[in-house]
């Protein structure tokens, strides 16, 4: 089974390395051809100029890319997977998208015959890494027994949550869990700085009790260094959490905490955050608070 792979950024590079790791063969495409050339010459596949091309070379092909410009773009563009795919082919998208946009990409393409799942991750670059991300799936149960291989070489936990742009959904409430979580270790953070509490004590106890969680151990010594060293870019997550409000919206059922950090996120932005981590969200509210970590 050849696999195409489009989109070899921060999370597509170490997640299509880990495909290669596990012997899989592959053609890579990167909007950037520069960059498609140097992954392939360190880790071995053949590079194309076309998501078109992936198309007419494999039997699956994979799109890790930023927005819902870019995956229709890979799937539906002038010269994307669609104008290349022979009947039967897996089309799987792993970027972080709407599910409205997803389930309009997957009808277009099965018009021609092009079976499609999205598997957007989480994790962020450590376990994108190491290959042990979290892969929540949606579409057909059959396509993803035949995917099963190749997710499970990229994640360690791959979960079937529903048809066809139900993944991408339980990837935006994550992502927007994570965010507010973000911002109110953040808050604590700044309250224990101001009532003389010691850092380092409160992160211990907080991790062995009901305030631990992955933002605290990932994103509190971050934030205290301000290190904004990037695993996941903060315009990334507020797109996320702005397509999961969006949603929620369409449903009638608001996320008030996504709200919230949404706003924070959307001000670090104005500070010039975007292309930091989203551990960044300190900076406004250290901010709100005129108290420095």
């Amino acid at each position: 089974m050849k696999i195409g792979f489009a989109g070899l950024g921060i999370m597509g590079s170490r997640m299509a390395a880990n495909l290669r790791r596990a012997g899989f063969e592959l053609a890579v495409y990167n909007r950037t051809t520069e960059t498609a050339e140097r992954w392939a010459q360190e880790h071995g596949a053949e590079v194309v100029t076309s998501p078109k091309a992936l198309a007419e070379r494999c039997d699956v092909v994979i799109s890790m890319v930023v927005d819902e410009t870019h995956v229709d773009e890979v799937m539906l563009g002038p010269e994307g997977v669609i104008e290349g795919a022979k009947e039967g082919l897996l089309a799987i998208d792993c970027s972080t998208i709407s599910p409205t946009d997803t389930r309009r990409i997957g009808a277009a393409l099965a018009e021609k015959g092009v079976r499609m799942l999205d598997a957007p991750v989480t994790g962020s670059a450590p376990k994108a890494q190491d290959g042990t991300l979290t892969i929540m799936v949606g579409g057909d149960a059959a396509d993803l027994e035949q995917a099963r291989p190749i997710l499970e070489a990229m994640g360690k936990l791959v979960v079937h949550v529903g048809p066809l742009g139900q993944g991408e959904m339980l990837k935006l409430i994550n992502n927007s869990v994570a965010a507010a979580n973000c911002s109110t270790v953040a808050q604590a953070l700044l309250v224990a700085k101001r009532t003389g509490v010691d850092l380092d004590a409160l992160q211990k106890v907080m991790g062995a009790g009901s305030g631990g969680s992955a933002m605290l151990e990932l994103k509190a010594p971050a934030m205290r260094e301000h290190d904004y060293t990037t695993l996941f870019k903060l315009e990334h997550m507020l797109k996320d959490v702005r397509l999961c409000l969006e949603e929620g919206q369409a449903a009638g059922i608001g996320f008030p905490s996504a709200a919230e950090a949404r706003d924070v996120l959307s001000s670090a932005m104005g500070r010039g955050h975007a292309n930091d981590d989203f551990a960044a969200m300190i900076e406004v509210l250290e901010g709100y608070t005129d108290t420095r970590l």
